[in-house]
């Protein structure tokens, strides 16, 4: 029988104090908590609690509920374990005992367990609610569904409840998602799709609980409260370090099917802990409430990043870790597994507020202790010349202590030689108690200290937000895009490389401490342990960089990385000769994927580049707007141009939008583009082309069947690629053959194939274009990956 308890409304309206403003508020009515994956270990230790808080904390305000916990197992199995699951819930101390057995009895009457496999089966859950709405005679609020499910499984889900349990009536949808939200970005732009196709993006709400501890949603309103200490020293100028860190001493026995296909990287520090560098390093949005306001000011984050490369990394795996593998997978005692279970990653943000500041972010299992802390470390200008213990020259520095550990309790500590932090917040108290505690290098007498009047869980304060319509504090799709866009390249230079085996525990040692020499990053100890049985055939990567011949033409070979640094090498060896000979470097550069690695080597690694004396020239561009991700401009710019310093007027994007439209014939665009690299380029002869090649063999935009011939001499046409975006500017053979040099880059295996076909081939531009390669008065070089050219 359907139950229904009206209950009054306490702490949906009250002020958290925190500067953000609360929802509008919703209309009352009926609410359906549905959680798809109801007997999982994540609503068992967290979900039903926190519905169950929410439900406490609403006192008779015109809503009523009812709680479904959905799942693929028949309902006469099920529901008992579901109701093992609601009866261990608990209330908090300012809850009386005999109210709180009251309020668990109505919680108990309003749950029900559902089996929710099919699409028949979403549509009688749909059916029911809605008999259920009629025969009470009830207005409906709205609909919460957790996914607490797979990842896979999310697109299929979301399409049921789109299908079929949609309110109507203008009762709102939210649809809450777990992570892992992919994989990579490609992933991720996928599941975003799918998602996309049936929910609103405000309908959904993707969660990371980590935006949910209390001390983490308090970074941006404690910046905030505080601006008038930390705006003058919020900077380069002041700080030292940023340091972001979460240690963990258990292992992840009984989650290897997941973590192994995951790891840490990807676990945690894509997510989380992006999150929390987000938080600390933002501009501090005009009005905290605005959650398009604060999106924005992280994507600017995002894109003021230095692009991660395997330089900016260290990974670990702790001993026992491949055996728990061969248990839980079934794998053979030879079986390779190159998964960290600890990594060191040094970001830096490119921008003139935090411009060579290392930003550290560190994570592991089975390490000395479970802790997880945020800190600012201070550069300290006073030197003591006598008393070395003064408290002046003590570290100055502020924590955002997200719990456990030594001190036991989430907190946010300030070194009482940088300033007193204010206390706005009636959530928030000041910690006076003296305790024989050192938190990081002091001792917690030299702190500020500022903690929770009441600890609330993550996912409890996460499911009020969610109830409220509040979206701040979840992932929106173009923060999850571009946080794979920073990760997935460190993810792919890591893929093939050997994680440090550590033993776990205090017996670590000093074997993790780690060492930043400028922008890179690494072991602070030579030794490194790996287990004979995890060799491989690592004398395979041993390979030295190989020069030979490719096509008649010259070729250097080598493993990605090796060859990256080899191209990048010649590239500034060709621009330091031109530069010396006649005061100027030309080089165009073309777009894609492939290219990126050596953006990323330029700009990390190459600081004496000649950039001031360089132009840089697009080799090919698609025909969409400068500013659209898909743009070959866009991803130089990000990955490349807005990290070196290179003057303004020296960069020649092609103009392919022009008049408010795109590459259309009359406009003159390829034209206009010839004039300017004749006026510039002497003979319109670049000194450095760097081409790609793509799997139908088109190099730069010049695709097969494209009657390339009738470009004649003209340096820059309009052409049409068989894939989406289908219009395009390039330069035509006329200009690429003009060039002093020509790279010719070619990486991974699914370009063996390729490799093998154009080693037989002859010469036939209409059909394999890169054979139209052929520098008339230059050099033309193959950089060839030995994936590519071994297979």
């Amino acid at each position: 029988m359907f139950v229904t308890v009206l209950l009054l409304l306490v702490t949906l309206c009250a002020q958290r104090g925190n500067g953000e403003e609360r929802a509008e508020a919703q209309r009352p009515g009926h609410v359906s908590v549905v959680i798809v994956g109801g007997t999982g270990d994540l609503a068992k230790k967290y979900l039903w609690q926190g519905f169950f808080e929410l439900y406490v904390n609403q006192v008779s305000s015109g809503n009523t509920f009812s709680f479904y916990g959905g799942g693929l197992s028949p309902a006469d199995a099920a529901t008992p374990v579901l109701f093992e699951i609601l009866k261990a819930v608990s209330c908090s101390r300012n809850v009386s005992q005999d109210r709180c057995a009251l309020l668990k009895d109505q919680y108990l009457r309003l749950a029900q367990y559902r089996q929710l496999k099919s699409l028949e089966d979403y549509q009688e859950l749909a059916k029911h609610i809605e008999q259920e709405l009629q025969q009470e005679g009830i207005t409906e609020a709205g609909r919460l569904f957790y996914l607490s499910v797979p990842a896979f499984a999310y697109a299929d889900v979301s399409e049921k409840i789109n299908n079929s349990c949609r309110p109507t009536n203008g009762a709102w949808l939210r649809v809450v998602l777990e992570k892992p939200f992919g994989h990579d970005f490609r992933s991720a732009q996928v599941l975003a799709s799918q998602l996309g196709s049936c929910l609103k993006d405000e309908e959904m709400y993707r969660i990371d609980h980590y935006l949910g501890k209390q001390v983490v949603a308090k970074i941006l309103p404690f910046r905030i409260e505080n601006k008038k200490f930390l705006d003058p020293i919020w900077n380069k100028h002041h700080i030292e370090r940023v340091e972001i860190v979460m240690k963990e001493t258990l292992d992840v026995k009984g989650r290897i099917p997941f973590y192994d296909q995951y790891g840490v990287i990807r676990d945690v520090l894509q997510n989380h802990m992006t999150e929390v560098m987000t938080q600390l390093t933002m501009r501090l949005p005009m009005n905290l409430s605005s959650s398009e306001e604060v999106l924005q000011n992280k994507l600017q984050i995002f894109s003021s990043m230095l692009p991660l490369g395997k330089s900016q990394a260290v990974v670990g795996q702790y001993q026992a870790y491949k055996t728990a593998v061969q248990q839980e997978l079934n794998k053979t005692k030879d079986h390779v597994c190159l998964t960290p279970t600890f990594a060191a990653v040094l970001a830096h943000i490119d921008d003139a507020q935090y411009e060579g500041v290392p930003i550290l972010l560190i994570s592991g299992k089975m390490l000395d202790e479970r802790v997880g802390y945020a800190r600012i470390l201070f550069k300290n200008d006073i030197f003591c010349l006598q008393n070395h213990n003064s408290v002046h020259c003590k570290p100055k520095q502020v924590v955002f202590y997200f719990g456990h550990g030594s001190l036991k309790y989430p907190a946010i500590l300030v070194s009482k030689n940088l300033f007193k932090p204010v206390l706005m917040d009636s959530e928030w108290k000041e910690v006076t108690e003296p305790t024989d505690v050192n938190i990081l290098g002091l001792p917690i007498s030299d702190y500020y200290v500022q903690t929770p009047t009441e600890q609330r869980e993550a996912y409890s304060e996460l499911i009020s937000h969610i109830f409220a319509g509040r979206k701040n504090s979840f992932i929106s799709t173009e923060n999850l895009l571009a946080s794979w866009g920073l990760w997935t390249p460190l993810l792919n230079s890591l893929a093939n490389s050997f994680p440090r085996i550590y033993p776990g525990g205090a017996d670590n040692g000093d074997l993790l401490d780690i060492r930043v020499k400028g922008k890179d990053i690494g072991y602070n100890s030579e030794v490194v342990i790996i287990s004979p049985d995890q060799m491989g055939d690592m004398s395979a990567k041993g390979f030295q960089v190989m020069q030979g011949k490719f096509r008649g033409a010259d070729m250097v070979s080598a493993w990605t990385e090796e060859l990256v640094e080899r191209l990048a090498a010649d590239i500034q060896e060709a621009a330091e000769a031109a530069v010396h000979e006649g005061g100027v470097f030309h080089l165009a550069l073309s777009g894609g994927s492939t290219p990126l690695a050596l953006f990323h080597r330029l700009a990390l690694h190459h600081f004496s580049f000649p950039w001031r004396n360089t132009h840089v020239w697009m080799v090919d561009e698609r025909c969409v707007p400068l500013t659209e991700l898909d743009s070959n401009f866009h991803g130089m710019h990000d990955h490349l141009l807005q990290h070196v310093r290179i003057p303004y007027y020296n960069i020649h994007p092609m103009p392919v939008q022009l008049n408010q439209r795109l590459c259309v014939e009359e406009d003159g665009g390829a034209l206009l583009y010839e004039k300017e690299v004749s006026k510039f380029v002497n003979g319109s002869s670049f000194h450095f082309v760097l081409l790609g090649v793509g799997y139908d063999s088109h190099t730069a935009s010049l695709f097969p069947g494209s009657r390339l011939d009738e470009h004649g001499e003209s340096l820059v046409a309009l052409t049409e690629s068989p894939v989406k975006p289908h219009q395009r500017m390039s330069l035509t053979f006329s200009a690429i053959n003009r060039a002093r040099t020509v790279a010719l880059l070619v990486m991974g295996k699914g370009k063996h194939e390729l490799i093998t076909q154009l080693s037989r081939v002859k010469d036939n531009p209409d059909k394999w274009p890169v054979t139209g390669v052929k520098p008339a008065d230059g050099r033309l070089v193959w950089y060839i990956d030995y994936d590519a050219l071994l297979g």
